[in-house]
């Protein structure tokens, strides 16, 4: 187990485009579970990468307890990656597989054994050992990379987007399941994803990525309920948070025919315009004609079992403006009907309109 800590760190592929990774300064304690998160493009496998050795830092540091990793070999490293392709040798068994970088340093063949039967035992692995690659499913291909990862006893685990071939029951399945080896196993780990849900659901920290630059660091909880900004609210949740820019007069942010009273502090640093932001929860259908309300016609409803997303468009805004209602049970309601929702002035996000910044205390 390791701290690592990202100190001003930057990558350049060339001296004419923006840094890949810009400035990013992140610390990881000892056993966390931390997920990189972000558009395709923000980078977050970059900043992986160069913690693992196989991107240069072009400037800043990246250190491993305390330990400059600057002209240290990535197999020098004791950091073990985990790929998107599995990258497992087809004509090798599961279990020379995860044990092959295990006889390239040097292992016992006793020792490389007790390893590959004790990640076996941990994966749910013992009776697939003997089988190759090629006769695996997705998942089981994933667990043996995983596996050969686990039996070198990494200070460091750095995990590439490797959910991202499998199916969607499948990924849930097996995201729990990394999750729990990893609280178990106590290794400090570095997951990248482009999956909001994956992030929120396995990270202990979950850091949030936008072109190159770090945006914000924080438990899932506190992304989702206080945003440094539009970008974070806009990324983080799902259904993703309604966004428009409002006019502000009398203390209120107009939206959509509807006032919404602002704090007077709020008022006074936002301007003659405010980013206003509704998550779905933060809605309720309510009946025509009452106050400070919307009328949407329905474009999507969405059925969870126990809850449904309504899906809609003002009726006197433009079709591409979505609004998404949360309601509790199945909804009656059809493509095209015509609701009407009140916002919840308690759970309002706001937003600088120029620069993008939360006004929130």
């Amino acid at each position: 187990m390791a701290t690592v800590y990202f100190d001003k760190a930057s990558r350049r592929f060339t001296a004419t485009h923006p840094p890949a990774v810009d400035q990013v300064t992140l610390d990881i304690a000892d056993g966390e579970f931390l997920v990189l998160v972000g558009p395709s493009g923000c980078g977050k496998s970059t900043t992986l990468r160069m913690l693992a050795g196989l991107e240069p830092v072009d400037e800043g540091r990246v250190l491993v307890d305390g330990h400059d990793q600057k002209g240290v070999r990535p197999r020098d490293r004791d950091i073990a990656m985990v790929f998107q392709s599995y990258a497992l040798y087809p004509n090798m068994s599961a279990a020379e597989n995860m044990a092959f970088a295990l006889r390239n340093f040097g292992v016992s063949k006793d020792e490389a054994d007790r390893r590959v039967a004790d990640a076996a035992k941990i994966l749910e692995l013992e009776e697939l050992l003997d089988r190759k690659p090629g006769a695996m499913s997705g998942g089981q291909r994933q667990r043996v990379a995983m596996g050969r990862a686990i039996v070198r006893n990494p200070k460091v685990f750095c995990m590439d987007e490797p959910l991202s071939n499998l199916d969607a029951k499948l990924r849930v399945s097996t995201r729990s399941q990394i999750a729990g080896l990893q609280r178990r196993l106590g290794i400090t780990t570095v997951y990248v994803t482009h999956d909001q849900v994956e992030a929120m659901t396995m990270g202990h920290r979950v850091a949030v990525l936008k072109d190159g630059k770090l945006q914000q660091v924080d438990t899932p909880a506190r992304l989702y309920d206080h945003p440094v900004n539009a970008f974070v609210a806009s990324f983080i949740g799902s259904p993703t948070i309604f966004l428009t820019e409002a006019e502000v007069a009398d203390g209120h942010a107009l939206v959509h025919g509807m006032r919404i009273p602002l704090q007077r502090d709020v008022v006074a640093r936002c301007g003659p315009r405010v980013t206003v932001g509704l998550r779905p929860e933060a809605w309720r259908l309510v009946p025509a004609g009452v106050p400070d309300s919307v009328a949407l016609t329905v474009d999507l409803v969405e059925i969870l079992g126990s809850e449904s997303f309504v899906y809609g468009h003002p009726v006197a805004g433009d079709e591409r403006e979505r609004i998404t209602v949360k309601v509790d049970g199945r909804s009656p309601l059809q493509l095209g009907d015509v609701v009407h929702a009140s916002p919840s002035g308690e759970v309002v996000h706001l937003f600088d309109a120029t620069t993008g910044h939360s006004l929130r205390d």
